[in-house]
This record gives structure tokens, C-alpha cells and sequence, in this order.
């Protein structure tokens, strides 16, 4: 590990808004901050948005201070990525943050029923190709992960610039007869909405190397209801 890349890992962990358990302490179980992310963490009741996949937490850090009314919950297992969030959260003083790092697949050891408003999975790995459509964040298999902890007729946000993680989704949302919301092939083309241009906008730093390159950003959510979702 580079001499950078260490020092970020060590403030990272030294940051009060992180937690980062080790995988003997989720794996099967239940960590002790489920069901008690609005009392011990942000001490208010206010609803709690995550971000999976969060990388340098540019959604969790932007919406934060969009919606200080809102808390939210950024999701990796990269620290050394998460730190810029973890540091820039701390350095603004930004109580409705807070940062945690584990393999998504562990995420029921985290939130209880009902505990969680909405997600958003920005520019997550596509897992491109048919054998490996299982680990992809919107495959049917994490949907019902997330469906155990999600508030009915609660809200999933997908931002990629893979087009076949887009389709893949767009298909799932058909076959689980869930409520598509919105949808794009061409997210900065829909210049007109109020919506796109203030949310949206937030740019992740994979998102800007993508743009530059002259990529096009495809988006779409959908609603989550408990007793339609095929499984």
C-alpha cells in the first residue's frame, strides 16, 4: 500500500461518522448499529437515503447538503476511496453523513425493516455479460436484499454510462412488475427539468472522465412495493 494511500486509510478510520467492521462481525449476524441508525448515529428521525457503491461519496456528500433534512449513508468497501467523502463531510461539519464499509452483500446485517427511504447506486461495476448478471446491484437477488429494509413504495435510483446494466435494469423492473418512475438514455439532454438540473447534476469522478470522453449517462428509478414484487 502506497504512503498516501495508508495515510488516507489511517484517517479514515479515525473518522466519527465511519464505521467499518470486520467481516467475522456481519457475516450471518446482525451488526448493532441495525435498526438504530437514527438514534445512535444521527440522533435525530429523520429518513435515512443510501448510496451503494458510493466510491468517493460524491452523492452522499452533494444531497447531504441539498436535503440537511434527510440523513445519508454512503456504501463501500474501498476506504481508501471513501475517505474523500469521510473527509469532506467532516471538514463541513455535516452531521446528516455518515459513511460505512462492507460488501453490499452483507447489507441486511445493517438495516432493518422499514429503516431505509430510498437508494441510489451510482455508476456501480456492470458486471458486463448473461453469467454475471447475478452480482449486478439491480439484479433481482440484491433487490430483494434491499426490499427487506426498504419502506414500501420506496424509491431505487440508477445512474450508469453502461448501457447493458441500463437494459438489464429496464428488463428486471418489467419481469418483478415494479413502478419504473423515470427513464433515459441520455440523462444531460433533459436540460428542461428542474429535477435533473439541481439532483443530477451531481457529477461522481467517474462520471466526469466518462462525460469527457464524450459518454452518454443513462438514469432511471423505480418504486419498490412490498406486495407486488415478484420474486
Amino acid at each position: 500500500m502506497g504512503k498516501n494511500k495508508l495515510a488516507r486509510w489511517n484517517e479514515f478510520g479515525s473518522f466519527s461518522n465511519v464505521i467499518q467492521p470486520e467481516i467475522g462481525e456481519v457475516a450471518g449476524k446482525d451488526h448493532p448499529v441495525k435498526g438504530n441508525w437514527n438514534s445512535h448515529i444521527f440522533k435525530n428521525a429523520n429518513p435515512i437515503v443510501l448510496e451503494l457503491g458510493c466510491g468517493k461519496g460524491e452523492y452522499s456528500t452533494g444531497l447531504a447538503g441539498m436535503f440537511p433534512q434527510n440523513n445519508f449513508i454512503g456504501i463501500d468497501i474501498k476506504g481508501a476511496r471513501m475517505w474523500r467523502g469521510a473527509k469532506t463531510s467532516n471538514e463541513l461539519k455535516m452531521s446528516n453523513v455518515a459513511f460505512l464499509r462492507t460488501r453490499i452483500e452483507f447489507i441486511n446485517s445493517f438495516f432493518s425493516t422499514g429503516e431505509v427511504d430510498e437508494i441510489w447506486i451510482t455508476f456501480p461495476d456492470p458486471h458486463p455479460g448473461a453469467g454475471n448478471s447475478n452480482k449486478r446491484l439491480t439484479s433481482p437477488g440484491f433487490l430483494k436484499k434491499y426490499l427487506s429494509f426498504l419502506k414500501d413504495n420506496g424509491i431505487v435510483h440508477l445512474k450508469t454510462d453502461n448501457t447493458e446494466l441500463y437494459n438489464f435494469t429496464g428488463t428486471v423492473i418489467r419481469n418483478h412488475n415494479l413502478q419504473l418512475l423515470f427513464s433515459t438514455n441520455d440523462l444531460y439532454s433533459e436540460s428542461d427539468s428542474s429535477f435533473f438540473r439541481n439532483i443530477l447534476s451531481i457529477k461522481t469522478y467517474y462520471e466526469k472522465q466518462f462525460l469527457e470522453k464524450g459518454m452518454k449517462i443513462n438514469y432511471l428509478s423505480f418504486r419498490m412495493k412490498k406486495d407486488t414484487f415478484i420474486i
